[in-house]
């Protein structure tokens, strides 16, 4: 069917969505029609606590406001420094792990959560959570990589949980997940508990250096120039009113830790299957970060962003292989949703607009919009980066897709959109560059690679293996 599609759940009416139009409509002009499921608000809720993954309205709107100017690209060349030292912090271990391996798979997948969550303790927090030394695993790491395959099993008990949530008190709701004998209740209990203590943690740590003085910051990881800093700096100007409180700035941490981890690290386990996949394209990419890289030194911010190639592998993974392959809205009244491409009714006659009754679930079909064959031409389900050095297709730009990031529903659109995109963007250069440039991947000949969804796409050998991992050949790059 060309854009929609309209089905009963067993619940509620459902309508499936990638018209460009409608989702503009869903996700700009008529947001606060269309909204997060409560199951999606309750079930974030419960894991991180006040953040922008729990909120709606105007609560999410007045925070978002406030956290906006932190991702600004200001920020993000500042933070240059601190990906470079984790970068070649992994390359240091990953070399290690390569050597004493020789001819065997290694897990790409462990890796990249690893240095994701570096990241974004570093940049994001001021905070190092893993030295990334081959043997070493922070507790979050491990927990964070096992809880996709832990969440999927719990889909069917989210729509109940707003329910749950609002009968019994969140104390006793905690208590009852310790007792419950499900191994993946168990496992989002303590994944929950494990990001909220590591946010405490850092959270204090940061507020003691920032009462100590300058001299005690420039001590600190990141040296207070990371998001968190940042954010700390910013709510000690506002007004008294405006502040945001402790628990709301833990939530925030927590959620983002989360988001970004996770996210990130499925970009990244991507990519490099893909370029395993496609040896010529990594050929290409590493000749042109050698050539971008002549003098030995680090890239800076505006050399990363400028090189042509790398983009076009980023934003052509990124398109076909989006970590988050739909999100839902529900209506909270009743609606009228505008189509690009009309599409024909039960009596035959052509629509241009379509009603949705209040109680609907609205699937947004991410994936779809950035593989439609319609929009992006006949080999749109191809990995092409060479799409992107050439003018892209006028059914494309003219059809006015409403994603933040180029024509793509990616990173989502409106005031829902990834608030972080362009932090996430940076760090997936800048760990693709430096392990491009000095290693080289390839598939395993005797692993069969499945990728899975629960919430996030993520990698398993085989379709019925339950833990994540990305078996890669790996071996060093030649110096030539």
């Amino acid at each position: 069917m060309e854009a929609l599609w309209p089905s009963e759940g067993c619940l509620r009416k459902m309508l499936y969505i990638f018209d460009p139009k409608a989702m503009h409509h869903v996700c700009v002009k008529e947001q606060n029609i269309y909204e997060e499921t409560r199951g999606f608000l309750v079930a974030n809720r419960i894991l991180f606590g006040a953040s922008l993954l729990s909120s709606a309205g105007n609560a999410h709107r007045q925070q978002r406001k406030f956290l906006t100017p932190v991702f600004s690209i200001n920020h993000m060349r500042h933070m240059m420094p601190i990906f470079n030292n984790v970068s070649n912090r992994l390359q240091t271990a990953l070399k290690a792990a390569v050597e004493k391996n020789s001819g065997s798979d290694i897990d790409m997948s462990v890796w990249m959560s690893r240095v994701a969550l570096e990241l974004i303790g570093q940049a994001g927090l001021g905070y190092s959570f893993d030295p990334l030394i081959e043997e070493v695993v922070h507790p979050y790491a491990s927990a964070i990589k096992a809880l996709p395959a832990h969440l999927f099993p719990l889909e069917p008990l989210r729509d109940w949980l707003p329910y749950i949530y609002n009968t019994v008190p969140h104390s006793i709701l905690l208590s009852l997940a310790k007792l419950i004998p499900s191994r993946s209740i168990r496992a989002a209990h303590n994944t929950a508990y494990t990001i909220w203590n590591a946010s405490k943690e850092i959270l204090e740590e940061k507020r003691t250096a920032i009462a100590a003085g300058k001299e005690a910051i420039s001590q600190l990881v990141g040296e207070g120039k990371d998001l968190l800093s940042v954010l700390l700096h910013e709510n000690s100007k506002a007004q008294v009113d405006e502040r945001i409180s402790d628990d709301d700035i833990l939530g925030h941490m927590s959620a983002f830790i989360f988001a970004g981890t996770d996210t990130t690290s499925s970009a990244l386990t991507r990519v490099l299957y893909v370029l395993a996949a496609h040896p010529e394209a990594q050929v290409k990419l590493r000749k042109e970060l050698k050539e971008a890289r002549a003098d030995g030194q680090d890239l800076s911010y505006d050399d990363l962003v400028s090189l042509p190639y790398m983009d076009a592998v980023c934003r052509e993974t990124l398109r076909l292989y989006a970590p988050v392959p739909i999100m839902t809205r529900e209506t909270n009244q009743d609606s009228v949703l505008p189509l690009h491409t009309p599409i024909k009714g039960k009596d035959g006659q052509l629509l241009d607009e379509i009603a949705v009754p209040a109680n609907t679930t609205v699937i947004i079909g991410i994936l779809a919009s950035n593989r439609s064959q319609a929009l992006w031409g006949d080999d749109a389900n191809e990995w092409k980066p060479e799409r992107w050095l050439a003018p892209l297709p006028d059914s494309l730009t003219e059809a006015r897709v409403p994603g933040v990031y180029s024509h793509l529903m990616t990173f989502l659109a409106g005031g829902r959109a990834c608030i972080g995109f362009k932090f996430s963007q940076l760090e997936m250069k800048v760990i693709l560059a430096m392990l491009i440039e000095n290693f080289t991947f390839d598939l395993s000949p005797d692993k069969e690679i499945y990728w899975n969804f629960s919430g996030i796409v993520y990698p398993t050998v085989g379709p019925v293996d339950a833990q994540m991992q990305l078996p890669l050949r790996v071996a060093l790059a030649s110096s030539d």
